[in-house]
């Protein structure tokens, strides 16, 4: 029987960017497909009550530290972004267009932005920066910012949102294996284990 992982992620997470680089390889290992879900993390906040843990200052100096040394484990760059946090609205809307328009580039969508604000730096609250990250990508910037602006697209976002937290999701990344929900890209041995 064919096993499916899917992935719940939001670009601002640099949790969710670490664990975007860890998929296709645990794709590879598990013989399982990913089911990528973009969802909106500020969403997702506001329902259940949660907070980037970067608000909390002993726990955001912690995180830092740990962050760099999964990256370190991972054998991937990442560096904080200095001008987190990210608002991801418009580019959780385009993950989705594109997931929905041309699913088969929704990795180079990923990839694209997740390497811009993770490990570039970039400005990704900057319209003029999303834009220029879209091209370097291979996008059409003005297409893509259309999409996002469909009717469609912001109500797929808003009902995914909802679905996640009806599951019980309250951060990103979160994973599931069936009913089994796993949150946080420091469990990818336990979502390995449960796929095998």
């Amino acid at each position: 029987m064919p096993k499916t992982l899917e992935f719940w992620f939001d670009v601002g997470s640099p949790a969710a960017y670490l664990a975007w680089t860890q998929m296709p390889r645990l794709s590879a290992e598990t013989g399982a497909t990913v089911d990528y879900r973009p969802m909106l993390l500020g969403g997702v906040f506001q329902a259940t009550g949660n907070r980037s843990p970067m608000e909390v200052p002993a726990k955001s100096r912690y995180m830092k530290d740990d962050l760099a040394r999964f990256a370190h484990r991972y054998g991937v760059e990442y560096r904080q972004n200095p001008h987190f946090p990210i608002n991801t609205l418009t580019l959780m809307r385009g993950a989705l267009g594109v997931q929905l328009r041309q699913p088969q580039r929704l990795r180079a969508y990923g990839d694209a932005v997740l390497q811009a604000i993770w490990v570039e730096g970039r400005n990704l609250n900057d319209a003029a920066e999303v834009g220029a990250v879209l091209a370097g990508a291979g996008f059409e910037p003005r297409e893509l910012l259309a999409l996002t602006q469909e009717p469609e697209v912001k109500e797929r976002l808003k009902a995914v949102t909802q679905e996640a937290v009806g599951r019980g999701v309250f951060g990103a990344p979160t994973f599931f294996v069936g009913d089994q929900m796993f949150w946080g890209q420091d469990r990818l041995d336990h979502v390995k284990e449960a796929l095998q």
